[in-house]
């Protein structure tokens, strides 16, 4: 389970004396929590779902690819580098990426699925992808992708 594995990952990098992952672990966890937290004002006692916690992980990059830019611009390389290398540590729980070759491939077959013939039910492609793909594709790249086929 995601889960465990990420706690274990915190043990093994405090014995290692990793400030970077311990650091970067620590922060996923409290987002882990926090989402969990959400879940229970809902009525599940169990917290989020791998599936979820996949979407976390996935956000999570997305926010630090979106600081590295800012950083970039600003003039702070440094800064930069460290939310790459906090990448790295996120990237390592999730399963392995589709290549942008395989996301077209699996873009097609979805919208052949859904019977998506417009932009109007890109909306529907999307929802698919993102059930059946979680945490295993760029679903910016596949939003263009998904664009471009229906449009």
């Amino acid at each position: 389970m995601l889960r465990t594995r990420l706690n274990d990952a915190l043990k093994s990098a405090m014995k290692a004396k990793d400030e970077l992952a311990v650091s970067t672990l620590r922060l996923t966890l409290a987002a882990l929590k926090d989402r969990d937290i959400a879940a229970r004002t809902k009525g599940d006692t169990n917290g989020i779902g791998e599936d979820d916690i996949l979407g976390l992980l996935g956000t999570m990059i997305k926010q630090r690819r979106e600081a590295i830019a800012h950083y970039e611009q600003g003039g702070r390389p440094e800064l930069a580098k460290r939310e790459a290398e906090e990448i790295d540590v996120i990237e390592g729980f999730l399963p392995k990426q589709l290549s942008d070759e395989e996301i077209q491939s699996v873009v097609k077959e979805m919208i052949a699925e859904v019977g998506a013939g417009g932009l109007k039910e890109m909306g529907r492609v999307m929802a698919a992808l993102r059930e059946r793909y979680s945490g295993r594709m760029d679903f910016a790249k596949a939003s263009a992708i998904v664009k471009r086929q229906l449009g």
